[in-house]
């Protein structure tokens, strides 16, 4: 009785969050979006709704203490995403259990951006109005350690460090020197970098398969490239996942429907909440689908995946609005 009293409490709790969620606008607050965009296959497909989920050394992506319960010796991800106007993200990761998991799970990630080419212009005193200065090509990149350790059976706590960077390419700015009046062309390399933590909290509550998941992710300082600074797209998220099947009597565990919903507060996009399912037959066939809550252009997510020997392969579609869509591929091994 007591674990179904906080089961509910914890429904709740995301009900609340997400009630706010029209009260006000707030976009453009931050930068280096790119460490919003997901590019796992598995997560794509469910709406992004894995904070409370086991999904191995992906969940340094989403919550890094979903480690501390991870099952196998080792695991690693390799995903691409194609993404939006043409923009690819490529992400990979892997994590090891350290003496099968008694001193906790320790994992690494690895995600790039490739922007594309991008014709440069320059403010100029002609007709126009701008010079074309040539191609540039905008690239960005993130590298993280994380570790996580499970506290007791039902319990575990993680946290991520990142370096991330971004770099969009050199431009000519007019420089006028105060005390002389004179001026000058230099050229500024525009890259901008610095760290950023994710922290989480994995629970089993121990009522069927219900689980409880919260975590921080991008906690920074401060960024500037020129004279504006800016701060990361921080995000708090509180999720629950069960494998609703487990309410069924006599059902056989030849079939399970994973439900997971994620509530999410970022810094710069007002909060939404998103819900996944998973179906999975024998433990080799995976169908998912997913809806995003207030969002403009996405709203329901697809994806499929089938697992053999250790590996898996997984696959997403999106469907983006005016943008067209996003697909995402990964191959994830496990042994």
């Amino acid at each position: 009785m007591k674990n179904k009293i906080i089961a509910l409490i914890l429904i709740v709790i995301l009900c609340v969050g997400f009630s706010f969620a029209q009260e006000y606008k707030k976009i453009a607050q931050t930068g280096f979006q790119f460490l919003s965009v997901r590019s796992d296959a598995r997560a794509n497909g469910m709406a992004g709704a894995l904070s409370a989920v086991e999904c191995g050394s992906a969940a340094i992506f989403y919550n890094p203490a979903a480690l501390g319960f991870m099952q196998k010796t080792m695991d690693v991800t390799a995903s691409y995403n194609m993404w939006i106007a043409d923009i690819k993200h490529n992400a990979f990761s892997g994590a090891f259990n350290i003496a099968n998991g008694r001193y906790g799970a320790i994992a690494f990630s690895v995600a790039s951006v490739d922007y594309g080419e991008i014709e440069g212009t320059e403010f100029w005193g002609n007709d126009q109005g701008y010079i074309e200065t040539g191609l540039i090509y905008p690239t960005a990149m993130q590298v993280g350690i994380g570790y996580a350790k499970s506290l007791s059976t039902k319990f575990s706590v993680g946290g991520q460090v990142r370096w991330a960077g971004q770099n969009l390419g050199a431009s000519n700015v007019l420089v006028e020197d105060l005390q002389t009046g004179s001026t000058e062309i230099v050229t500024r390399a525009n890259v901008a970098n610095t760290l950023a933590f994710d922290f989480g909290t994995f629970f089993k509550t121990g009522w069927k398969s219900f689980v409880f998941g919260m975590s921080v992710r991008n906690f920074s300082g401060e960024v500037m490239y020129e004279e504006e600074s800016f701060q990361l797209p921080l995000t708090f998220t509180m999720g629950v996942s069960m494998d609703v099947f487990d309410l069924v009597e006599n059902m056989s565990d030849q079939h399970s429907l994973l439900v997971s919903i994620d509530a999410s507060h970022p810094r710069s996009y007002p909060e939404y909440i998103d819900i996944g399912l998973e179906y999975k037959l024998m433990d080799a066939f995976f169908v998912r689908v997913g809806y995003m809550g207030n969002r403009d252009e996405r709203g329901l997510t697809f994806g499929s995946g089938v697992q053999v020997a250790g590996l898996m392969i997984d696959y997403s579609y999106t469907p983006f609005g005016i943008f067209n869509n996003s697909q995402s591929f990964t191959l994830r091994y496990s042994f």
